[in-house]
């Protein structure tokens, strides 16, 4: 069973050292990911605690980044619809 993480939860991993980003619903510790990010760990910083998937499909990630992602995977968010609750920058 994929664990649910609630918005609230997503929103406190939101700094360099305690790193979480939802994308396409799907929660991501991304806090050990950030020194290899290709764009650099601002890039990741920037995104922290909230909902990333417009920078993400943004960028144009290849085939390999988004087979790469799956390990950082740590749950589902539990309210699917986080249009109106997740700050967008």
């Amino acid at each position: 069973m994929v664990k649910q993480i609630s918005l609230a939860e997503v929103k406190e991993h939101n700094k360099a050292s305690d790193l979480w980003v939802v994308i396409e619903n799907k929660v991501y510790d991304l806090t050990k990911f950030r020194d290899e990010h290709p764009g650099g760990e601002e890039v990741l910083v920037e995104v922290a605690g909230r909902d990333a998937t417009k920078d993400f499909d943004e960028v144009g990630h290849s085939q390999d980044a988004k087979d790469m992602m799956k390990k950082y995977c740590i749950g589902e968010l539990e309210d699917k619809n986080t249009e109106m609750q997740l700050p967008v920058r």
